[in-house]
């Protein structure tokens, strides 16, 4: 009886800090900025949220009118900054990607870019459980399935992971430490005709990071249909153009400081193009 009293408390108090959570974003209030027509840049810091406090940046794109200038960017071998990448590509906006070879670089997993397969996987990681896709007809984050055949099949294609949301819907999600600890994570999602970029940064008393469980909360909070995790930790980089400090705008953590110096070298980015 004892037992049974203990844990029906215990899920109580992990209901009731679910809902205090849930208030404090929904109270949140964003700095807003327009990078550009149809691309509005979100950021906020959460004094306290999931346990701690929370930096976040988002940054919603209009697919309407910027359909056509969603990249990718990546390397077969080697690595580099996203901020990199992205002047490289005259990126308007920049996330880091997928998940990469931190020995040799390039992708761990399956990239195609431009109809040229870039990298395949060479890991079966269960976390690379989903693709985000895209061609002049359609965008769409897509669940893996046994030969991935219709994931593959557009002329863009990031294998990563885990599957966050899908048809708004949350994922089952793993028990271990890479989706139960709190991290830096980086997001593609999409809401409505809206894409979505997110980092929330971590691994810092200034912003403590989300689980995947937290993370999979925050973006049902806000209203997405789909998404997935990108590669997170000291990878975690969003850039806007013009923007101070080489344009990063989030926290990286690779160099352990709270500031945006912090860059980790990557394998691939998803941007949009000027």
């Amino acid at each position: 009886m004892k037992t049974y009293l203990f844990f029906l408390s215990f899920f109580i108090s992990l209901s009731v800090l679910g809902q205090q959570d849930s208030i404090h974003f929904a109270h949140q209030a964003w700095e807003n900025k327009e990078v550009k027509k149809g691309i509005i840049w979100k950021k906020a810091h959460f004094n306290y949220l999931f346990g701690g406090e929370q930096e976040i940046n988002i940054v919603e794109i209009d697919l309407k009118k910027y359909h056509k200038k969603l990249k990718l960017a990546g390397v077969p071998k080697g690595t580099k900054l996203t901020s990199t990448f992205a002047q490289e590509n005259n990126a308007i906006v920049a996330i880091n990607g997928g998940f990469f070879n931190t020995r040799k670089g390039g992708g761990h997993d399956f990239i195609k870019i431009d109809r040229q397969i870039i990298n395949v996987s060479s890991n079966n990681f269960p976390r690379a459980n989903a693709y985000f896709v895209f061609d002049r007809k359609r965008i769409d984050i897509l669940p893996q399935t046994k030969d991935s055949t219709n994931e593959t099949a557009p002329d863009n294609v990031l294998l990563a992971g885990p599957l966050l949301l899908y048809h708004s819907q949350t994922t089952d999600l793993s028990t271990d430490k890479f989706d139960g600890n709190k991290h830096p994570r980086t997001v593609v999602a999409i809401k409505g005709n809206t894409l979505i970029f997110l980092t929330a940064d971590g691994r810092n008393k200034k912003s403590h990071g989300l689980s995947l469980y937290e993370l999979s909360k925050f973006l049902s909070w806000y209203g997405c249909q789909s998404a997935m995790n990108l590669d997170g930790g000291g990878s975690t980089t969003m850039y806007i153009a013009g923007e101070p400090d080489n344009g990063i705008v989030n926290y990286p953590s690779d160099n352990k400081k709270f500031d945006h110096l912090g860059e980790r070298e990557v394998a691939n980015i998803i941007y949009i193009k000027n």
